[in-house]
């Protein structure tokens, strides 16, 4: 289970402490590494997210592991009255505030510092919540998955957009040693945290994508579950209800 795979090998802290520490260290660097490992695409699927989000007309949304909030000011574009962006690292959300800040959109987007195990919100208080490369970092997969299915409303949308590895010749082994070799690479020669884009790697590899996040979903009670694979299987958009 994605769980298992944590940053530092060699630290106590557990998976939770670790990412935190993690995102702080590299949220200065973040957005543009991000835009060269995913040769951009990543703006593409955000913005399928959007769309989806935007067809049930949500008034309230929570963006998790919003990180420097590139998926939470996309969401803007739902008219959406509020949206807040939820993420346990500081560094990554001041990025973030900063960003909302020059874009005169801190009137409807809220970065708030919390855990998707403890997420500080009432039952059924949003009408949507999306997650983007985030929820193969929560450290009880189905914890997390649990209190997002608690405070989204009932008929609400929940989005995930999340890495996954194809499986058809030979986009599988071109995924595999892109992110094995080449991924690491770029990761040390252009991040302070050279443990960093190793752990991305090995957390993509290790979490349960595709029919088997369908049914982690299924089990915590999510309904209308859609698994959207996207640019040959190397992400997917998974779609469902409360």
């Amino acid at each position: 289970m994605a769980e298992k795979v944590k940053p530092y090998k060699d630290s106590e802290l557990g998976k939770k402490e670790q990412v935190a520490k993690m995102f702080d260290t590299i949220s200065k660097e973040y957005d543009g590494l991000n835009r060269v490992i995913s040769f951009g695409i990543d703006i593409k699927w955000r913005n399928k997210v959007v769309k989806i989000v935007g067809e049930s007309n949500p008034k309230k949304i929570l963006d998790i592991a919003t990180g420097t909030g590139d998926l939470a000011i996309s969401l803007t574009k739902t008219n959406a009255e509020k949206i807040i962006g939820l993420d346990i690292s500081e560094g990554m959300l001041n990025v973030g505030k900063q960003k909302i800040e020059k874009l005169q959109l801190t009137n409807q987007i809220e970065m708030v510092l919390g855990d998707s195990e403890k997420i500080p919100f009432s039952d059924n208080y949003f009408d949507a919540i999306t997650v983007a490369f985030g929820v193969r970092n929560f450290e009880n997969l189905e914890k997390g998955l649990s209190e997002i299915y608690r405070v989204l409303k009932p008929n609400g949308t929940f989005v995930v957009l999340e890495t996954s590895v194809p499986t058809k010749t030979p986009y599988k082994q071109g995924y595999k040693f892109y992110s094995s070799k080449i991924l690491p690479i770029i990761g040390k020669l252009f991040s302070k945290d050279k443990s960093a884009y190793r752990y991305l790697s090995d957390s993509a590899a290790s979490f349960p994508y595709g029919k088997a996040f369908n049914n982690i979903l299924d089990k915590i009670g999510f309904i209308d579950i859609e698994n959207k694979p996207q640019t040959l299987g190397v992400a997917s958009i998974y779609v469902s209800k409360k």
